[in-house]
């Protein structure tokens, strides 16, 4: 089994972002990663374009995976700020993930959000706490 398949198979158990949204493990290295998640009805608020929520979970899990999937330790989220720019226009989003900085117990994250027609849709900080 490969790195990326070892890391989609310990994410499976994240079951919102997997089962409930659809979010796709694309990529990742220690301190990157690459999700993404296909639009559906089911991702869309009253006005037709992805809710923040949506959003949110994808950088999230990207955000996760950046963390924790080639690390011996857990790192879970301390704090979290998403500034949402531009409504998607695709069908598509992505959200790359990367440590901008990683100390003995905190660490800082980046994560941007784009549609495949390269709509810049959100930036994301998230901060960590190392454990363990």
């Amino acid at each position: 089994m490969s790195a990326l398949e070892e890391i989609r198979s310990r994410f499976q158990n994240d079951h919102f972002a997997t089962d409930a949204t659809g979010i796709v493990i694309d990529s990742a290295e220690p301190g990157k990663a690459v999700c993404s998640l296909v639009l559906e009805e089911k991702h869309m608020n009253e006005n037709n374009v992805p809710m923040g929520g949506a959003v949110f979970t994808l950088a999230d899990i990207a955000c996760a995976v950046a963390a924790n999937g080639y690390s011996e330790k857990k790192t879970v989220s301390q704090q979290a700020s998403i500034t949402f720019l531009s409504p998607a226009k695709g069908s598509r989003l992505v959200a790359e993930a990367s440590c901008l900085r990683s100390g003995r117990t905190t660490a800082l994250y980046t994560v941007d959000v784009r549609d495949e027609l390269g709509t810049y849709v959100a930036h994301a900080t998230m901060n960590g706490y190392i454990i363990g």
